[in-house]
């Protein structure tokens, strides 16, 4: 080989080696840049894992010790957070401060509404959004736990105007299921459904990647507990839930509603499978606490063990639905014992958590009237702050201006401040006077549904414990009597909870009218099908129609049959002889279908005409019903455009109500 080929080639082995020893170090360097970043961001949060470690020993205390002890760690936490630059540890140390003052037993509004307002300034300045919104949870929380729930729902309700004026698809989920998790908490399933279905409308119509990273297996299982526990609508809500599942627990909470439709269906060895899958999994309390008693309890049913001592039991489940599902289960298997025990305690549950409602809300509006006292005691001290300071410029200038300008302006001043007080003693006079007039109202307003739940519910105990009697003591047709009484007052009793219900929505602005197609004839005869079980003994109750020919317009035809079926109740209360006329015409009013109900009762003087569609009035307070049925049928129709009246001019014996609807819906009004 030539010298100058070996020269080349040892030269090439030369720079071969130093490129080598070059990438070694290169990939040397790599590797130990990325141990580094691995070993500082070890943790789930994602942040430094010296921030991470103080942020345990903050959540581990928060609530727990003093302020002191727990400001010492959380402090530390957001300095080392600074000292880092780790924006979102400094973050977290502003969510744990939150979480303190909420927890904690010393912690206060003011204090909270603080934490709160920075909690969101960073979090948002910082572009981490579900802190944001976790600082309404949490907030919302702490009012809520200090019987103010009124409160909690305003800020929720706040949360979702901000993500919907932000198009934020994150915010506007999480307060739907902030919402619903709330109004579940509260038995209210009616107002929850509208937010089950909110979320799930955001949830299928956004990218965002946070959002579908959520399972919607807990929005379906809430949405099923919305419906009747027999109905087609709750097994399929449960089937969709169990197909969008996403993890061990969504999978575990569907095989819990699974295993209660499988004794539903008398399906036994679906629902021992089933049941024994959540029994031997340690996270089915997270599901709900009392399911192994509400399981143990089905088990009896349906191996038919069970006895009256062990119907105590029952008490332990603290869900209503739970209770639901038992008294359908106990009812298929032929236990009317064990299905009317828990019915009764379910009652009182109900009536219970009502009750407790009301006093709740009662409390957070006087402790709302106390803080209007408190800002008005502040303005009347600012107020005399601002007159000092006006005296004293007065003063200053009438030793200018001499003592008769000064003399003059005292007068003045006294005059005013004499005038502002009248004014002021005659508004909390009056303000006063309409608490007083409120006061007295609720509490009428309690002792008659007290009286009113507990004539129908009386009624339903006595007749079925004459119905436990041994077979030979009543006869087939006593049974078959003493069974429609039954089934008369139960539905009394839903009646009068669907009056407040709806009450209750038309006051918070959530009752909706929806349009569709209705025909006139189907309409009064299904009305007529859902009253006639209300008619005394010898009463007739008869549909007339101007013409036999179908008619279609557009309504909405179940608020249409409600103020129908209100009108014939009402007329059936009134009515011990005679008959009960319900009439249509399109030719009384035009534009409108007119109905009227015409009874032969004892009528309805002049002069009250109006005051019976006022809230909880009656006439004759020896019939049954709690005075809002005439009141919720006006509120409906102003709704819909339509007219509910007593008509003065019948004079023929009895009353006469018109129901007034027009064939075209009001302008601006559309299908919800």
């Amino acid at each position: 080989m030539a010298r100058k080929e070996v020269f080349l080639l040892c030269h090439f082995l030369y720079i071969y080696g130093i490129m080598k020893g070059l990438l070694r170090i290169i990939l040397l360097l790599v590797a130990f840049s990325s141990a580094v970043k691995t070993s500082a961001q070890n943790n789930p949060y994602g942040i430094d894992d010296e921030c991470y470690a103080l942020f345990q020993k903050a959540e581990n205390l928060a609530g727990v010790v003093s302020d002191e002890e727990f400001n010492l760690v959380n402090d530390s936490l957001l300095q080392t957070a600074l000292a880092k630059g780790d924006n979102k540890a400094q973050v977290i140390s502003y969510v744990e401060r939150l979480k303190h003052l909420n927890r904690g037993p010393f912690s206060n509004e003011e204090r909270v509404l603080k934490a709160f307002e920075e909690l969101k300034a960073i979090a948002l300045s910082y572009g981490y959004r579900q802190y944001f919104y976790y600082a309404y949870e949490l907030t919302q929380n702490f009012y809520y736990n200090n019987g103010r729930p009124n409160t909690s729902i305003e800020l929720l309700q706040e949360m979702q105007a901000y993500a919907i004026e932000q198009n934020d698809a994150y915010g506007m989920w999480y307060s739907s299921r902030y919402m619903v998790s709330l109004y579940t908490a509260m038995n209210d399933y009616v107002t929850a459904k509208k937010y089950i279905l909110e979320g799930i409308r955001v949830y299928n119509e956004t990218d965002d990647p946070t959002v579908r990273r959520q399972s919607l297996t807990n929005a379906y299982c809430d949405l099923a507990n919305t419906y009747p526990v027999l109905s087609d609508s709750m097994r399929i809500y449960i089937d969709k839930a169990y197909e969008v599942s996403m993890s061990h627990n969504d999978t575990l909470r569907c095989n819990y509603y699974l295993a209660v439709i499988a004794a539903l269906d008398k399906d036994t060895r679906k629902y021992t499978e089933l049941r024994d899958r959540c029994l031997a999994d340690g996270q089915l309390r997270l599901i709900s606490v009392t399911a192994r008693n509400m399981f143990h309890l089905i088990d009896e049913i349906i191996d038919g063990t069970i006895k009256n001592k062990d119907l105590d039991r029952i008490e332990a489940l603290s869900k209503i639905r739970e209770m639901k599902f038992v008294i359908n289960i106990a009812v298929l298997y032929g236990y009317e014992n064990a299905a009317f025990r828990l019915e009764k305690r379910l009652m009182e549950l109900m009536e219970s958590n009502f009750a407790k409602s009301n006093q709740l809300n009662m409390a957070e509006f006087d402790a709302k009237m106390g803080n209007k006292v408190l800002t008005a005691d502040l303005e009347k001290k600012s107020q005399q702050l601002d007159r000092t300071t006006l005296i004293l410029t007065i003063l200053v200038t009438a030793i200018l201006l001499g003592l008769l300008a000064f003399s003059y302006s005292q007068v003045i001043g006294l005059r005013r401040r004499r005038i502002r007080d009248q004014k002021m003693i005659n508004e909390l006079t009056a303000a006063n006077r309409k608490a007083e007039i409120a006061n007295a109202a609720k509490t009428r307003f309690v002792q008659n549904m007290s009286h009113e739940v507990r004539t129908p519910l009386n009624a339903i105990v006595g007749f079925s414990q004459l119905l436990s009697l041994p077979d030979n003591a009543l006869s087939p047709e006593e049974k078959q009597e003493f069974s429609n009484h039954i089934m008369n007052n139960t539905k009394i009793l839903i009646m009068l909870l669907e009056d407040i219900l709806n009450t209750t929505d038309m006051d918070k602005g959530q009752y909706k009218i929806t349009y569709d197609e209705g025909e006139v004839h189907y309409m009064c005869r299904s009305a007529i099908t859902s009253s006639e079980h209300r008619l005394h003994p010898g009463v007739r109750m008869l549909y007339e129609p101007e013409s036999e020919e179908p008619f279609t317009f557009r309504t909405d035809p179940q608020r249409v049959q409600q103020i129908l079926i209100n009108l014939l109740t009402n007329a059936c209360k009134h009515t011990s002889s005679g008959q009960i006329v319900l009439a249509s015409s399109l030719t009384a009013k035009p534009g409108y279908v007119s109905f009227s109900v015409t009874d032969t009762g004892p009528g309805v003087p002049a002069d009250q005409a109006e005051a019976i569609f006022d809230r909880f009035t009656k006439l004759n307070s020896f019939v049954q019903g709690t005075g809002l049925g005439l009141s919720i049928c006006r509120e409906i129709a102003s709704l819909m455009g339509a007219n509910v009246y007593l008509d003065t001019t019948y004079t023929a014996g009895g009353a006469r109500f018109v129901f007034e609807v027009p064939v075209v819906p009001p302008e601006g009004s559309k299908s919800e």
